[in-house]
């Protein structure tokens, strides 16, 4: 068995299908798995015994480019512990099958599938007795940017709305799992350093020394979007997805956080520019002179403190 593919210090991918990731420090969360579900999920909540009114509910994708990370990083467990906390929200974060194993759309696919888990367990898990299933919210961080994008298209395409649940008339058309989330409503996106790509390069993609970011997002995208595809797939360029204007009405509040010194943070910007001439509510928010991902890298700095806030006051206003 030959190693065909490498990223230093990230993922080796050898010539059987196997692949390695290097072991980093990890927290010991509560987990819980649905029987039917292949990803696990960590509940969060925070501890406020003198009060019984009900919170709201942050699910959130982490990211990895689609072929690294879990929910179980010791900087998300941090990062989302302290938010909970800070923002007096139940937190839930979700794992899901990594490329090139499982190419897109089983990223999507699995993230999906934790909104259903959690419109059927919130009456029997006793870690949900307190999540108000109508302010949702849908989060992540580069692929977890995306996924949280893409999974409100699909919500929208499977005929729900961001003012709350499903809106198909033909039940008898609808499959159980769609009607049992009749009661979760994603009220909005907060959408943090997006992973997104296209064919045509942009004007930070072509810079002078961004050559080795460059290849690495590509190399990424190679691995995880559905063979034979490239970069203007829509779950990569989000410019190539079909939504009509009844759809994109539908398409909840959102706010997209972007770091200064990231390479994503051109598309980031582009992104939120291109949710606002399809007529979303969306609001675009820099971190000067941070890096991608910084709160999961330092997830108790003055800037991430700062992130937590405004993520807070966002949710806050719903």
């Amino acid at each position: 068995m030959s190693m065909v593919a490498e990223e230093p210090g990230l993922i080796q991918i050898f010539s059987d299908g196997s692949v390695k990731r290097p072991e980093r420090e990890t927290s010991l969360p509560q987990k819980i798995h649905h029987p039917l579900d292949t990803s696990p999920r960590m509940i969060i909540v925070p501890d406020t015994p003198a009060s019984s009114s009900l919170l709201p509910v942050l699910v959130y994708f982490h990211g990895g480019g689609f072929c690294i990370g879990t929910a179980t990083w010791l900087g998300y467990h941090t990062f989302l512990g302290d938010f909970a906390v800070a923002a007096q929200s139940i937190v839930l974060s979700v794992d899901y099958r990594l490329a090139p194993e499982h190419r897109l759309p089983t990223a999507y696919d699995d993230c999906y599938c934790s909104l259903e888990w959690l419109s059927k367990q919130v009456s029997s898990e006793p870690w949900l007795q307190r999540a108000d299933l109508s302010r949702v919210f849908l989060s992540g961080d580069s692929a977890g940017g995306n996924i949280a994008h893409n999974i409100a298209i699909r919500a929208i395409q499977k005929g729900w709305d961001s003012a709350g649940g499903n809106i198909v008339h033909n039940v008898a058309l609808r499959t159980i799992q769609e009607q049992s989330c009749d009661q979760v409503k994603i009220k909005g996106l907060l959408i943090i350093h997006p992973f997104f790509g296209s064919e045509e390069r942009i004007e930070k993609e072509r810079a002078s020394g961004e050559a080795e970011n460059l290849a690495l997002t590509d190399w990424m995208w190679k691995l995880s979007l559905p063979e034979g595809s490239n970069r203007d797939h829509y779950w990569c360029n989000y410019e190539m997805a079909k939504l009509s204007r009844a759809e994109w009405c539908r398409f909840p509040p959102a706010v997209v956080y972007v770091a200064g010194l990231d390479f994503l943070k051109e598309r980031g910007v582009m992104y939120a520019a291109f949710l606002e001439k399809n007529g979303v509510e969306v609001k675009l928010v820099e971190a000067e002179g941070e890096k991608h991902v910084y709160h999961m890298v330092h997830p108790e700095s003055e800037a991430t403190r700062l992130l937590q806030k405004q993520m807070s006051e966002f949710i806050h206003n719903f």
